[in-house]
């Protein structure tokens, strides 16, 4: 589980830098690399969604933790 854990939190540490960098310079990283709107960029976006919705199984475990 702990793998899973590391793997969506680098793929939401993507997704936070890609948008700090759409907000602050209007540069779209994943889009520079890959391509406007390409099958590997909207899976890139759909994976970070995926992990932001599983990230939110973090909250439940941080309650049994304490």
């Amino acid at each position: 589980m702990k793998a899973l854990d590391y793997t969506v939190l680098t793929i939401i540490l993507i997704g936070a830098i890609n948008w700090g960098l759409i907000g602050f310079f209007d540069f779209d990283l994943v889009s520079s690399i890959f391509g406007q709107m390409t099958m590997l960029t909207r899976i890139i976006y759909a994976l970070v969604g995926i992990g932001g919705l599983y990230a939110i199984s973090y909250y439940g475990r941080m309650q049994t933790e304490i």
